[in-house]
């Protein structure tokens, strides 16, 4: 069997007492059949870091982006085109809207948006979308900036179903995170029976948000499994088949030959 991470910051995980290194986390993470990963950034500095930390490694892609809570200072965009140019990287972001915690920098959070899914386009990379308390504006910016031409997955799903319908009338890809496994997120569940298998990931988004029966601990890779065992049962289908196609899925997106993808 065959799972993919398709959401976690390698960069933010507990080395001093939890991991002795990125090969320990990956170690981890393939003992449960979490076989490959997606390293998000979401600063400039903290991609670079990020690929510094990790290095080439035939089972972890990169993603380039600045995440829509640090817009406190404005970024070079040319940089950005740039470094998301690099042979690793995968998708852009993450990015997006989140107006829950930082609502005064709205403006910008918008023309980043905007700016990533621009070189999404011209460079045919997909971007990962953050949303809060922006449903409204991130569907209109994803719209209005023609986000079909190079897709892209909203991660750590939290909206409704009918959030869920819009999104896959532009061709995005949905991606659930340990929050399915929340006693009150019921809404989210009713979303992930809605939504169909072929457009579904999962991810970590560790170190945050660890699933039951681990919640309250940090997050890793290797708890894909946790949330990939509870989506099959909400699902109707077996795990290995939930791997199978969410494994097909992100190759998909993400544009990886699918022998990078497969059982060793």
């Amino acid at each position: 069997m065959f799972l993919v991470d398709s959401h976690c910051h390698l960069d933010g995980l507990d080395y001093q007492s939890l991991h002795t290194d990125v090969d320990d986390v990956l170690a981890k993470a393939a003992a449960r059949d979490v076989k490959f990963c997606l390293a998000v950034s979401t600063t400039l500095p903290g991609y670079r870091g990020m690929r510094e930390l990790v290095g080439e490694r035939p089972n972890v892609v990169f993603s380039c982006g600045v995440h829509p809570l640090n817009q406190e200072e404005e970024y070079d965009v040319q940089e950005l085109r740039s470094l998301a140019a690099q042979p690793g990287v995968v998708a852009m972001g993450e990015t997006g809207l989140d107006y829950f915690y930082t609502p005064e920098t709205k403006a910008r959070q918008q023309h980043s948006f905007r700016e990533h899914i621009r070189i999404g386009r011209e460079l045919n990379k997909p971007v990962i979308v953050h949303t809060r308390d922006a449903r409204a504006d991130t569907l209109a910016i994803l719209a209005e900036e023609k986000v079909t031409d190079c897709g892209g997955v909203l991660h750590c799903f939290t909206e409704d179903r009918e959030t869920a319908g819009k999104l896959l009338d532009m061709g995005f890809y949905i991606s659930f995170s340990g929050i399915i496994t929340f006693r009150n997120a019921e809404q989210l569940r009713d979303a992930a029976r809605y939504i169909p298998l072929d457009r579904l990931l999962v991810e970590t988004d560790s170190p945050y948000l660890a699933p039951v029966p681990h919640r309250g601990k940090e997050n890793q890779p290797a708890m894909t499994r946790d949330v990939a065992e509870y989506l099959a049962v909400l699902k109707g289908v077996t795990l290995e088949q939930l791997a199978q196609q969410t494994t097909q899925n992100f190759a998909t997106l993400f544009h990886i030959a699918p022998q990078r993808l497969q059982p060793a």
